[in-house]
């Protein structure tokens, strides 16, 4: 790619958009900066703006919802389903309203949302789905890779992600080529043939290394979501039974998750997680706030306790390692661990 001397919008782009959208049964993939930039993009090609209304789900990286405050719209969270920690589909309507535009849900950690009935009650109301799948490179959902199911799925690859560059990187997948024809204006200022601005865009390209160093991992990824899926059930059968204060996650019949992370639940969260660290496991905690209580949506004027179902997941979720390079021992030491810090935690 050095040689080459084509840093931005060259052949190595072109051949991970190509070969993304493959991976993703989808006809068309648009590399673009990072994962923000994915789902703000396409809330503008879209034309959502001040007044519009997206529906976002309470228990999120905050991602989700700053892009849609960029385009000058307005977050309306959901509560999640506490089984699957996404957006629950049952709650949807209730938010509806005739300024909303869009259902924006997220596969959180990596396990897919409950796609047939998101999208049903979007078509029925006439809205648009945009996915956020940044924690969900090949995850699928009825037999589906994700990637098309929705009208536009925004990635991420920063690069702890499953499929990570190494640098900021983004990209939206569709089957709308007409939403990828804007995509690619809009990201390079607003231009589609040099010097010639259609409209205001942004500067927001994947740029050729990344998608180089992209296309090099890209064909490693299935069987690195596999061996994540097996520290997943080492983690699941070893601590089944471990403590009835301890919430494990559920798995979907009809989706198989990335398992981009492997998150637990425990009213003491910190307690145990101060014991992990003196035992020498590392953990992290996804996410310590909810979107709705951090200071950058004060204006808006939620209060703690206005969505305690998020806030109550926010409070307890731990974050295990897991990773494609992780052993089998290593996954012992972390169950052993662990068990010996629930048990102590009991005791008292």
């Amino acid at each position: 790619m050095l040689d080459s001397g084509w840093f931005v919008l060259g052949p190595e782009l072109l051949a991970f958009e190509r070969e993304y959208a493959e991976h993703c049964g989808a006809p068309h993939c648009v590399g673009v900066a990072n994962g923000l930039e994915a789902l703000s993009l396409v809330l503008r090609a879209w034309g959502i703006g001040p007044g519009d209304e997206v529906i976002v789900p309470s228990n999120t990286y905050i991602a989700s919802w700053l892009a849609v405050t960029h385009v000058g719209a307005r977050p309306v969270p959901v509560e999640p389903d506490p089984d699957s920690f996404n957006i629950d589909p049952a709650r949807i309507e209730a938010a509806i309203t005739p300024r909303t535009r869009a259902l924006l849900p997220v596969h959180l950690y990596g396990r897919p949302a409950e796609l047939a009935s998101i999208l049903e009650i979007a078509r029925r109301h006439g809205l648009r789905v945009l996915e956020d799948a940044a924690q969900a490179h090949g995850a699928s959902y009825r037999g589906q890779r994700l990637g098309a199911h929705g009208d536009a799925v925004a990635w991420s690859f920063y690069p702890g992600k499953n499929l990570g560059a190494l640098g900021d990187g983004g990209a939206v997948t569709t089957r709308d080529g007409a939403l990828a024809d804007r995509l690619r204006q809009l990201r390079n200022y607003g231009s589609s043939a040099k010097y010639h601005n259609a409209e205001i865009g942004f500067n927001a390209r994947l740029d050729e290394l990344q998608a180089a160093l992209l296309r090099a991992k890209l064909p490693q990824l299935d069987a690195d979501n596999r061996l994540r899926e097996l520290i997943a059930q080492q983690y699941l059968a070893g601590l089944a039974g471990a403590s009835p204060a301890l919430s494990l996650p559920s798995q979907a019949s009809e989706a198989r998750s990335a398992w981009h992370l492997f998150v637990l639940r425990h009213p003491q969260r910190d307690a145990l997680a101060r014991r992990l660290a003196a035992d020498g496991i590392g953990t992290v905690i996804h996410y310590p706030v909810a979107p709705h209580l951090q200071p950058a949506y004060a204006p808006l004027g939620w209060r703690p306790g206005s969505l305690p179902i998020a806030e109550a997941m926010h409070a307890e979720v731990l974050s295990l390692p897991i990773g494609p390079t992780q052993t089998a021992e290593q996954t012992d030491q972390v169950i052993v661990a662990l068990r010996r810090a629930l048990a102590e935690i009991d005791r008292h």
